[in-house]
């Protein structure tokens, strides 16, 4: 029974998002509105940088401060996170 209903799902859905993509009329990019009043556009440079380069950079300093604050945590506090710690400790014991 689970597979039936799981296909009438998705036969559902299917048919749902076609019928919503035929019946959509296409966006008018072409014709300029009132007022419209568009910019220069950017060189394949410019575009590069701005949508690969800023992204990578943003992400690699976001990433070193990541790790910069997550090693000195380890540093502070070595019983919650630092597993060789808590390895020593139990052989100590048994020693």
């Amino acid at each position: 029974m689970d597979k039936k209903n799981a296909l009438r799902a998705g036969a559902l859905a299917a048919g749902t998002t076609l019928m919503m993509l035929l019946m959509s009329s296409p966006a008018s990019a072409l014709t300029r509105d009132d007022g419209d009043d568009p910019g220069p556009g950017l060189s394949v440079i410019e575009t590069l940088g701005l949508f690969v380069v800023a992204p990578i950079a943003l992400y690699l300093v976001i990433h070193a401060l990541v790790v910069i604050g997550d090693k000195s945590h380890k540093k502070k506090d070595p019983t919650s996170s630092n597993i060789a710690t808590k390895a020593e400790a139990k052989s100590e014991v048994k020693a």
